[in-house]
C-alpha cells in the first residue's frame, strides 16, 4: 500500500496537480468574456498606412464615418477630464479648431472617462467647441496602442496616419498640424 503511494508521487501515475492546473486554465473554465480578453488585441495602424475609420457616436448624438472625412484632415485626442495636462493641451487645440476656417480640418476630442455626465459637464465648464466622443476604445484600436493620455494623432487628407504624438503639446507645435490640411 506504500508502495502505490509513493508510485503516484514519484511520477509512475499522472501528476494529479499538473493535470488539474491544465484544466483550470483553460478559457472553458474562464468564460467567454475572459477567453476574449485573453485575445490578443488588434494592431493600431502604423504611421504612414490608411486609417480603417471606425463609425463614432459623438455626444450630441451625430456620427461621423470615414465618408465624412473623406479629404479633411483629421486632429483626434485622446484625453480624460481630469487630467491637468489635458485641459492645456485641448484649451490649444480647440483655439486651433475656431480658427482653422475654410481649412479641411476636423479637430475630435475622445474622452476616456467612463461615463457622460463627468464629460458633458467638463466641456461646458471649458467651452471647447470641437466635438467629442465617448467612442475612444474603437478609436483607440486603429490609432494607438498608448494608454497615456494626451496622445494626438493626426490623419492627413488622404485618409493616411501621419503622427501619434504623446503628452501636452505646445501652442506653436498645435498650430503647425494646419499643415496637414494643405497637403
Amino acid at each position: 500500500m506504500t508502495t502505490d503511494r509513493r508510485r503516484s508521487r514519484t511520477g509512475a501515475g499522472p501528476d494529479r496537480r499538473r493535470v488539474c492546473a491544465q484544466l483550470l486554465a483553460g478559457p472553458w473554465v474562464l468564460g467567454p468574456l475572459a477567453a476574449a480578453a485573453m485575445a490578443p488585441a488588434p494592431t493600431p495602424t502604423p504611421v504612414g498606412q490608411m486609417v480603417p475609420w471606425p463609425t463614432v457616436r459623438l455626444l450630441d448624438g451625430r456620427t461621423v464615418a470615414a465618408e465624412q472625412l473623406r479629404g479633411r484632415a483629421v486632429v483626434v485626442t485622446f484625453f480624460a477630464t481630469d487630467c491637468g495636462y489635458c485641459q492645456r493641451h485641448n484649451q490649444r487645440l480647440d483655439q486651433l479648431a475656431r480658427h482653422i476656417g475654410a481649412l479641411p480640418l476636423t479637430v475630435i476630442g475622445a474622452a476616456l472617462d467612463r461615463e457622460v455626465a463627468p464629460v458633458e459637464a467638463y466641456l461646458a465648464r471649458q467651452g471647447y467647441t470641437f466635438p467629442v466622443t465617448m467612442d475612444a476604445a474603437p478609436l483607440r484600436a486603429v490609432l494607438t496602442a498608448r494608454r497615456s493620455y494626451p496622445v494626438t494623432c493626426v490623419i492627413d487628407r488622404q485618409g493616411v496616419l501621419r503622427e501619434v504624438i504623446p503628452g501636452e503639446m505646445a501652442e506653436d507645435d498645435v498650430r503647425g498640424l494646419v499643415k496637414w490640411a494643405a497637403t
